[in-house]
């Protein structure tokens, strides 16, 4: 038995990935990793996200591909062919970015999954400063209400084809899980050394 090789017949996911990378390929995109960029897209339905070593301690495949997501229905079911949604990265803040985080706001409130489900990186500024009307302007800028409109017109595509079974099927999914493991939280302990976060499930 000593030249035995054990066979590797299975790759384990953790099951929010999987959740999440099932929703996306249900909705026509590859997710791939790059270590080159933080997420892109192409046009083609190549999604690239950043390796998870470079990834701050919070971030999940869930959340980033959700953002993704929520960028393709603010700016139109037509920018599925636009490199990166139709946004110019190496612009200035292009003001579509705040609708969709009250997209993602909105979407995420409906399953108790705001905190859970938030944005990464900058964004999260504005993120937490959206109140639970996520309709409501912070403040009283003509921005604020081009931003506010179009999130609107985001929340009501978001109801219709065909992100709606793909993504209500994800929320229910991720919700469920959430509810399953709370009661294990109390007495979750890191294996990490020195590691003082809280589990992100129990945002």
């Amino acid at each position: 038995m000593s030249d035995y090789v054990r066979p590797v017949l299975a790759r384990y996911r953790d099951p929010l990935d999987l959740v999440w990378l099932a929703t996306a390929r249900r909705l026509g995109l590859r997710v791939r990793r790059n270590p080159a960029i933080f997420s892109a897209t192409d046009g083609t339905g190549l999604l690239e996200l950043g390796p998870f070593d470079t990834l701050d301690a919070d971030d999940t495949t869930a959340q980033m591909i959700l953002h993704e997501l929520c960028h393709w229905i603010t700016n139109g079911l037509e920018t599925f062919h636009d490199r990166d949604w139709g946004f110019a990265l190496d612009a200035e803040l292009d003001w579509r970015e705040h609708s969709c985080l009250r997209l993602q706001a909105g979407l995420t409130e409906r399953y108790g999954l705001r905190g859970m489900l938030a944005p990464t990186s900058q964004f999260r500024d504005y993120y937490d400063c959206i109140p639970t009307d996520v309709l409501a302007p912070i403040d009283d800028s003509e921005r604020e209400r081009d931003v506010c409109a179009l999130a609107k017109v985001a929340l009501e595509r978001a109801a219709g084809a065909p992100w709606v079974e793909p993504m209500t099927a994800a929320f229910v999914a991720t919700a469920h899980m959430r509810d399953a493991l709370a009661p294990l939280l109390a007495d979750h302990a890191s294996d990490l050394e020195d590691d003082v976060l809280p589990s992100l499930w129990a945002r």
